[in-house]
């Protein structure tokens, strides 16, 4: 009983202890903000998954800048609504809605024609979209979802704009990866997890994926005039933590040490606009700083084999 009593005490304290350092916590937990004032008229950007948290945030904050922002997303009806909102919030906000499944390559192909049809620039490229720890289920094509959607969508989706982004040069690709990436490794003998599969392993794997892709393609890009980085948000406030019962719990629980979306959103538009990057290209980023890479996301040898498997895996020849 004294001990429960205790235990109850303990709990309380800490409970106060939080209460009275809550301005101090949220504050350290919200990170780096973009502190550029650049505006983007005339410009045109895509983000993919901008119907909820950071890309919806990163969508906003874009048009607020006077760019031209397409919403790329697999809900419509949710990318209509963050798109309403974004007018809403943004007086005279040129935003539109397109279709967009990156679990799918012929959505993806059709997506990447019609675009190509309507839209004659395009300088600023946000592969934000992903899954999360979801159970085992493959994409359209048979990938594992996570490596499908979170890489090989977003490879795909890039090789059919690329053209495109030389073209309205200056341009920008930021890639959305995660501190996930440390704990990654490419399993090239089961990429798919057909083997064996764990789900947090398997985004790992993934967002490790997001940094090599973006290392191998800064290298192929070299005096195109488009850079690629990829950043870390930071641990976020959003839907992706709906597959996992236990992240759900942790971040519910752990609320006041995470970032809200808007917060999450500010590396990604950092390396979207700030000036200071210009010719910065083939780096992660987080809180608007450079960031630490793993060992394994450093390694030119994987980034390359990456590569080439990726291309083969989606039937295309990147030069």
């Amino acid at each position: 009983m004294l001990a429960l009593v205790a235990f109850a005490a303990g709990l309380g304290l800490v409970a106060l202890i939080l209460r009275l350092l809550s301005p101090q916590i949220r504050k350290y937990a919200a990170g780096g903000s973009c502190r550029s004032t650049v505006r983007l008229d005339g410009k045109v950007a895509l983000v993919t998954g901008a119907n909820s948290g950071i890309g919806k945030e990163t969508a906003l904050d874009l048009a607020s800048r006077g760019a031209r922002v397409i919403l790329a997303c697999r809900d419509l009806e949710k990318a209509e609504e963050a798109a309403a909102e974004i007018r809403t919030r943004v007086g005279g906000a040129k935003v539109e809605v397109r279709e967009l499944d990156l679990a799918d390559c012929c959505s993806i192909r059709a997506f990447a024609q019609r675009f190509l049809r309507e839209v004659d620039h395009l300088h600023i490229l946000i592969n934000n979209a992903g899954v999360m720890m979801c159970p085992y289920m493959k994409t359209a094509d048979g990938f594992e979802m996570q490596i499908g959607v979170n890489h090989l969508g977003h490879y795909l989706l890039t090789y059919l704009l690329i053209g495109l982004l030389k073209r309205s040069a200056p341009s920008r690709i930021v890639v959305v990866s995660s501190l996930a990436h440390n704990f990654g490794w490419i399993r090239f003998h089961d990429l798919h997890s057909q083997g064996s599969y764990n789900s947090g392993l398997a985004y790992c794997q993934s967002k490790l994926a997001n940094v090599l892709f973006t290392r191998e393609l800064a290298r192929r890009l070299q005096g195109s005039n488009v850079t690629v980085n990829s950043v870390h948000p930071g641990t976020v406030r959003s839907e992706l933590v709906r597959h996992s019962t236990l992240m759900s719990l942790l971040f519910a629980f752990f609320s006041m040490f995470l970032k809200s979306p808007k917060e999450g959103a500010q590396t990604s538009i950092y390396c979207a606009v700030a000036e200071e990057l210009q010719s910065i290209s083939g780096k992660h980023f987080s809180d608007c700083a450079p960031a630490f890479v793993a060992p394994q996301g450093r390694s030119e040898e994987t980034a390359r084999k990456l590569w080439d498997v990726s291309c083969e895996l989606l039937g295309i020849e990147w030069d």
